[in-house]
């Protein structure tokens, strides 16, 4: 069969394959569970552990949980013996450590609960069969930890590393295969000599850290709040595409690097602005529905589902949670996704740009900071301006972009993500805050020490700062509130509400290091406003409302360079930024270098101690290399595609006009029209044909000239070998356009965009 016969028995199949499907659980009386009653079931719960441990054992745990004293053995082996019991009621017959090396994904090593016993008899050695799981086999597992990256860290020589329960992240089960089901332990991973390996362990560092810092300011603002702990708060809207798995299979390129690296757009494609929040696509919404029941199985609180602007394109979005526990259930989304894509014959596209030419996909990481109170410190409330406890967090959080913007650029940035910043709804690389014009006004107000303005919407009614309601005109509608802010979806980092928007971050990547860094940099911007706060309250017990503004307007002063209302992709902007002494970015690799300058190295090392400089070090090789290597093969497998597919359908189409033309010409027949189109293909060939050798020649000097330096070794694929990824692209495109359909050996972006 040819690879054309391969791409139309695709579309056949596509069209009309059974569709799975999954029954809902119902309840005895035959009724549908409510999603209440589903939820977290899957989950070693702390309400769970309480029912299943003794009252003293529990205790025990959550004084550990909370910090206060180490995990005894007693109490990990009660904990351990309650969850094997747990967990093989549910069918587990295996346990795993999960934890999230620095891949970009998880990882995971699976252990039998099946041990042997042996009894020496007088007749000789008797071995029974038990199920058995210790407090040290669930407290600590031992992967290999040569084999992950590690930045020089560690060598096949010094292979051992340790994965530690994260006793913060409630225990979990999955199913597995034939029936059976896997007991997921949450973990960090860290070097036989206790440095971080991982993406988790640096995260919950930073929440401690922060919440320290911003507990100590609550506390001097408002002494009576009695706050005794801060934490933030994330959610993580994942955006994705989805295409038929058997297109899927037909495209090496997706199925090597995550993205088309050929492929002209279809005539139609997202031009007219329908496919965002249409109908979804019933194999999709299929798919979608078993994702929403598993992750409902196991406690992560999926919120919404639509179309994405793109064809092709969806996105899930869940209930805010607790940072690190909101990463986890990320990561184990982005995880059922694959799983439950593949069960409907199709796959899901995680990497932040798979198509040319349309919307990227990003992860907009919705973050906040929150007391043990329950009060959202982001929250502006009826009167922003005079709530001073609000205004002081969120200047924190200027401050914290202001000085550490280019912290915040390295921690998104990767070759996939290159392709989608600064385009279609994609933030650039500049940093800067989106505040909306009533926020700003509250600061500009407080600066200039005068009353706030009146807003006003002719078409509507006068606005006031404060919370506002819009008018309609259509008497049947009801009045509708109206938000503080606008929405501005080119800013990289946008306020929202009551939570900062970081629209930055790539899709497949993984929030946590992210979010690290952005707690990192609001917890040495809160350490500095605490210190500036004290000065100038004195010796009085606690700052009076003039010390707050005093320190307030400072504040306001310091970080309004870095507060952008406008047009975020406008060349006007990049020059404003740049008189403004704001970071322009241009590349992935020019990024890492900020992650090794010494004002960042202080901040995460010294300033809040989050990272060891050696952590920090070897996070800086692993980025430089990773981006390198991602690269490396994608020119080495777009070589293999035009070597191997494009240029020889190229070859077969010029060789079917010439016979024909020839046909033609022996009986008599004109075929200029074949001739002229032979004269067409001809310098399309020729050109796809000399920059596949550049390509060649660039990719073999980037391998043969590697050095130990990998950021000169990352600059010079971006420089030598991106360009040229680009310009074999634009050659094969344009053969595409000239070659008939049935010679084309690759599915088209008709077929995998519009095939779902």
């Amino acid at each position: 069969m040819t690879a054309y016969e391969l791409r139309k028995s695709a579309l056949v199949t596509a069209a009309s394959a059974p569709k799975r499907e999954i029954q809902y659980p119902h309840k005895a009386d035959g009724k549908p569970k409510y999603s209440s009653e589903i939820y977290g079931e899957n989950v070693f719960t702390l309400k769970t552990m309480a029912k299943a441990l003794p009252k003293p054992i529990f205790a025990s745990f959550l004084k550990q949980r909370r910090g206060r004293q180490v995990l005894d053995k007693t109490t990990a082996d009660s904990i351990a013996h309650a969850v094997r019991v747990w967990a093989m009621d549910r069918g587990a017959t295996h346990y795993t450590h999960w934890f999230q090396p620095q891949t970009g994904t998880t990882a995971e090593k699976h252990d039998a609960f099946l041990s042997l016993v042996s009894n020496f008899t007088p007749g000789g050695e008797e071995v029974t069969p038990i199920d058995q799981f210790s407090g040290g086999q669930l407290l600590q597992s031992e992967p290999d930890a040569s084999s992950f990256p590690s930045g020089g860290m560690r060598t096949t020589f010094e292979a051992r590393g340790y994965t530690i329960w994260d006793t913060s992240s409630s225990m979990f089960v999955q199913q597995g295969p034939n029936g059976t089901a896997i007991l997921y332990i949450p973990s960090v991973y860290i070097s036989y000599n206790g440095d971080a390996l991982d993406e988790k362990t640096v995260l919950l560092r930073s929440n401690d850290v922060l919440s320290r810092a911003a507990t100590e300011l609550v506390n001097l603002i408002e002494p009576e709040s009695h706050v005794s702990h801060v934490y933030t708060t994330l959610g993580t809207e994942q955006e994705f595409f989805m295409v038929d798995r058997t297109m899927y299979s037909m495209r090496p390129d997706l199925k090597i690097t995550g993205r088309t690296l050929v492929g002209q757009l279809p005539p139609r494609h997202q031009q007219l602005e329908d496919h965002y929040f249409g109908r979804i696509p019933s194999r999709v919404l299929s798919a979608i529905s078993e994702l929403e029941l598993e992750c409902l199985k196991l406690g992560i609180p999926i919120k919404t589902r639509h179309n994405e602007v793109a064809p092709g394109q969806f996105e899930v979005a869940p209930i805010f949670e607790e940072a690190s526990v909101a990463v986890d259930h990320n990561l184990l989304t982005m995880d059922i996704l694959h799983k439950v894509a593949h069960r409907h014959n199709l796959r899901v596209l995680f990497h932040e740009k798979p198509f040319k030419g349309i919307n990227g996909s990003g992860k907009h990481c919705n973050w906040a900071i929150a007391t043990d109170r329950g009060e959202n410190l982001l929250d502006p409330t009826v009167r922003p301006e005079t709530n001073f406890r609000f205004i002081i967090f969120l200047l924190a959080v200027l401050r914290a972009l202001q000085e550490h913007a280019a912290l915040l650029r390295v921690a998104i940035s990767s070759s996939s993500n290159e392709h989608r910043l600064g385009a279609q709804e994609a933030p650039p690389g500049i940093i800067s805050a989106f505040l909306g014009d009533q926020l700003n006004e509250v600061l500009n107000a407080i600066e200039e020490d005068r009353p706030l303005k009146n807003f006003s919407v002719p078409q509507f009614q006068s606005i006031k700062v404060g919370g506002t309601v819009l008018d309609v005109k259509v008497s049947a509608l009801p009045h509708i509130a109206r938000d503080l802010t606008d929405r501005n979806r080119t800013s990289p980092f946008a306020f929202t509400g009551n939570k900062f928007e970081f629209r930055a971050v790539g899709s497949k990547q993984s929030p946590s290091f992210p979010v690290t860094v952005l707690n990192c940099a609001v917890t040495a911007a809160v350490r500095e406003i605490t210190a500036e706060l004290r000065a100038q309250t004195g010796s009085k017990p606690r700052p009076s409302d003039e010390d707050k503004l005093a320190v307030i307007r400072k504040y306001i002063k310091l970080t309004k360079d870095v507060r952008f209302e406008g047009d975020n992709y406008s060349e006007a902007w990049v020059q404003e930024a740049e008189r403004r002494g704001l970071p322009n970015i241009k590349s992935a690799p020019e990024a890492f270098t900020y992650l090794i300058k010494e004002k960042h190295v202080n901040m995460l090392t010294k300033e809040t101690a989050i990272f060891t400089e050696s952590e920090l070090r070897s996070r800086y090789h692993i980025l430089n290399e990773r981006y390198t290597k991602d690269v490396v093969i994608e020119a080495e497998t777009l070589k293999t595609i035009i070597g191997q597919q494009i240029l020889p359908a190229a070859f077969e189409y010029r060789k079917s006009l010439a016979e024909t033309a020839a046909s033609l010409k022996s009986v008599g027949v004109e075929a200029a029209p074949e001739v002229d189109t032979l004269n067409e293909l001809t310098p399309l060939v020729t050109a796809l044909q000399a920059e596949y050798r550049k390509l060649t020649d660039a990719v073999g000097s980037c391998v043969e000239h590697a050095s130990d330096d990998s950021n000169a070794h990352a600059m010079a694929a971006y420089t030598d070998v991106v360009p040229l990824i680009a310009s074999v692209r634009s050659a094969a495109d344009a053969l595409e356009a000239a070659v008939a359909d049935k010679f084309w050996p690759l599915p088209k972006y008709t077929e995998l965009l519009l095939t779902i």
